[in-house]
């Protein structure tokens, strides 16, 4: 299955969600790559320094840019899980990941700026469905704030509303140190010892598979 994290935006924790997603599927025994298709390498350090320590589950990682088409449906052929982690903006990686992808993951941070990326956003997903119509969409809340009182949730679930292609999925990432933490050292937070954090990871897996 290739699952494609990508989005019109950076700074929204697609790095962080593929990541994440990698070191989950790893530990329950599956057989994961991740393909690092944006220029900034965040998910391909992550996987360097996750490989310096041999105790972990092991996350392949290959890095490919420009047309990752033919890449992706060849790695779907040997590795169970081909987990993409596209650049954030409207990229070429971004475009053809999307013509070969199972599900595209679309991260945002519940912000005006990032929902007012949703309409090219979805301009783009239609145009990939056209060559990939079995294309699975998700959206996903990331970086959400812990405090109760910010409800800044309420509004961001309204304006999905006016974009059905994108399936807003129950699970939401919030904003937590520990997933910063773990960037840092190769890990999951399914590795490490956050119980809420870990909870949220296990869910998003769960609701995208």
């Amino acid at each position: 299955m290739i699952i494609l994290i990508g989005s019109q935006k950076g700074g929204c924790g697609k790095s962080t969600t593929a990541v994440n997603i990698c070191a989950d599927l790893a530990n329950q025994g599956h057989d994961v790559v991740l393909v690092d298709a944006d220029r900034q390498c965040t998910s391909a350090n992550w996987a360097m320094d996750r490989a310096a320590n041999t105790a972990l589950a092991k996350v392949h990682c290959v890095q490919k840019y420009e047309n990752i088409r033919d890449t992706l449906l060849d790695l779907d052929k040997r590795y169970g899980f081909v987990i993409v982690d596209a650049a954030g903006r409207d990229s070429r990686e971004l475009r053809t990941g999307m013509t070969a992808a199972h599900v595209l993951v679309v991260p945002f941070r519940p912000s005006q700026p990032d929902l007012d990326t949703l309409p090219k956003m979805q301009e783009i997903i239609v145009q990939a469905k056209d060559i990939n119509p079995n294309l699975a969409v998700f959206g996903l809340f990331t970086m959400a704030p812990t405090n109760p009182a910010i409800n800044e949730e309420t509004d961001a679930r309204t304006c999905l509303n006016d974009y059905p292609i994108i399936k807003l999925l129950t699970t939401i990432l919030h904003d937590r140190k520990c997933y910063r933490d773990a960037m840092s050292d190769g890990l999951g937070v399914v590795e490490m010892d956050n119980p809420k954090a870990k909870d949220e990871i296990k869910k998003l897996v769960a609701e995208i598979l």
